[in-house]
């Protein structure tokens, strides 16, 4: 198996980004009906500083040393869109509206319609150039509204991943560390994993005409940082951490033993490292 590449090799602009969260807590407005409104998501991204610092990973870092894991807290994300924007520019993702690392979608399942056996009625989902923008109130009539509620996407870094199946040329390939990384230097952008990924996490750089995905921003975790969505997120809705290394009243293990935790698509047998709580069974 070939090592594990140093960022500047997984990366195509290895960039730190510094946010102010307490900024961010006192901009974001209250959502009405679970629904962030456009105008205080777009404030809030206003108030972001970010500092740009090229980096590279430790050329020590051991990914047999670590065992990275993500979660998500679908009652505690309000769909401002600020992890979506953060990762763009941290990672340096192309500007377009199918170019994501990393997106938000709302579910609006509505009520059952007079006379239907049903529990519940029609389920729409959007996501609006992926929401980095926040997302514009329903016209959907609210009576008629059952439940909404926002879903954080991205890799799912499965341990049995079938990206990783398909590379004709190992391009794409599972870190030790939990990762699921591409190799520009090898990719031949044949666009097979982006077929084979069942969640639709992967695309085509049209820059770099190589294959792209979220890494977990690499070149910061294995400096020790955090992942710039889980640093910028201003309702801590992402819980992100090292299974080899919890500290002291770690929050990945408190999440996973005070919460039912489920995956997307189990039923595919790809077993994600990324976990959600509270997930409805309506998300797919």
């Amino acid at each position: 198996m070939r090592g594990v590449p140093h960022a500047a090799s997984t990366e195509r602009s290895a960039m730190k980004n510094t946010f102010s969260r307490r900024g961010l807590l006192t901009t974001l407005g209250a959502a009405a009906a679970g629904v962030l409104s456009f105008a205080a998501a777009r404030k809030a991204k206003a108030a972001i500083k970010t500092v740009f610092v090229r980096t590279n990973a430790p050329k020590d870092y051991n990914p047999y040393d670590h065992k990275w894991l993500m979660c998500f807290d679908v009652d505690k994300c309000i769909g401002c869109g600020l992890c979506v924007d953060a990762c763009k520019k941290e990672n340096h993702v192309p500007e377009g509206p199918t170019y994501f690392r990393n997106w938000i979608e709302r579910y609006i399942i509505k009520k059952p319609k007079p006379g239907s056996d049903a529990a519940r009625g029609e389920v729409i989902v959007d996501s609006p150039n992926g929401g980095r923008d926040g997302f514009p109130p329903t016209t959907i009539p609210r009576e008629e509204i059952l439940k909404s509620f926002f879903v954080p996407k991205l890799c799912n870094l499965c341990e049995h991943s079938p990206c990783t199946q398909v590379c004709p040329v190992g391009a794409t390939f599972d870190s030790p560390d939990g990762a699921v990384l591409v190799d520009p230097n090898y990719c031949i952008g044949c666009g097979f994993c982006i077929q084979a990924c069942p969640y639709g996490c992967r695309f085509l750089n049209p820059e770099t005409k190589t294959a792209e995905k979220c890494t977990l921003c690499y070149h910061r975790i294995t400096r020790g940082l955090k992942p710039a969505c889980v640093e910028i997120c201003p309702t801590e809705a992402r819980i992100f951490g090292d299974l080899k290394h919890p500290v002291e009243n770690d929050p990945i293990q408190n999440f996973i033993q005070k919460n039912k935790v489920n995956s997307l698509k189990p039923h595919l047998g790809t077993d994600p490292r990324v976990l959600y709580a509270n997930l409805d069974k309506e998300v797919r």
